[in-house]
């Protein structure tokens, strides 16, 4: 009977937030459009399937994914796990925190791979391209970014270190890499930056990152639990464009080569 509860007032909650979006949509196409709306039957059905999935991803990620990254995030912090065979009096360093920045680079990794919205993005720039951007190598160059955003800002909460140092760096990086990268490619390189924060990766990113403020010694969830999202949306814009960087070169190189060999 909790569950159903829970169930009930999770959809009736989530049943508010989407109903703006459908007023919006539906008088727009009453008022001003002023046609009347192609398989309504079928667009109703489909907004109730929102809603009933919007519901059980909220109440997922209450019962299942925050948990879940806290708990990771408490025992991948615990001194007997750490550091089991050092005298507790002895404070840890940031070196003895390795395993937690392995954990965070594999957790950015999947579930960026796992990301429904990159996937759609990575598709459809495919698509567009014709080809010549691969959707799959889109993911892994997106998901490489990730994981180092993610490890790097473990690191930063671990170290106590001014998050704006770290995002100021990172963002004069992209500035530079915008003048030399393929200009074709830095839309979507700014754009992949942003499909990373979507269903998957933000809930566990989030409840990993309250989960090691909450346990590191002198840390506060409140100023460092919050920021891996941002170091997650930073770091792929470096490594897309990186990509295109090499693809670029190697194509070059390729055809310098070609046409040497055509000379001889």
């Amino acid at each position: 009977m909790a569950w159903i509860t829970d169930f009930f007032l999770s959809f009736f909650v989530t049943m508010r937030d989407v109903l703006p979006i459908a007023i919006i949509l539906f008088g727009f196409q009453h008022f001003v459009i002023r046609r009347p709306i192609p398989n309504v039957r079928r667009v109703l059905i489909g907004f109730i399937y929102v809603i009933v999935g919007l519901t059980l991803f909220l109440i997922g990620l209450e019962h299942a994914l925050f948990p879940l990254g806290e708990l990771m995030a408490k025992q991948l912090t615990a001194i007997d796990f750490l550091a089991p065979n050092s005298n507790r009096s002895t404070p840890l360093t940031w070196q003895d925190y390795y395993c937690v920045y392995l954990f965070a680079i594999a957790i950015g990794f999947s579930t960026t791979i796992a990301e429904p919205s990159l996937m759609a993005v990575a598709i459809k720039a495919s698509e567009v391209s014709g080809g010549s951007i691969h959707a799959w190598s889109l993911r892994v160059a997106v998901a490489i970014g990730v994981a180092i955003g993610i490890g790097l800002g473990a690191y930063r909460i671990v170290t106590g270190l001014p998050i704006h140092y770290f995002i100021v760096a990172g963002y004069i990086i992209v500035i530079i890499q915008t003048n030399f990268a393929p200009k074709l490619i830095i839309p979507l390189a700014y754009d992949s930056g942003g499909v990373t924060t979507s269903t998957v990766t933000v809930p566990l990113v989030t409840a990993l990152g309250l989960g090691l403020a909450e346990t590191v010694p002198g840390r506060s969830p409140l100023m460092d639990g919050f920021g891996l999202i941002a170091f997650a949306s930073l770091f792929p814009m470096m490594t897309v464009m990186a990509y295109a960087q090499l693809v670029d070169y190697w194509i070059k190189r390729n055809a310098n080569k070609q046409s040497k060999h055509g000379a001889e």
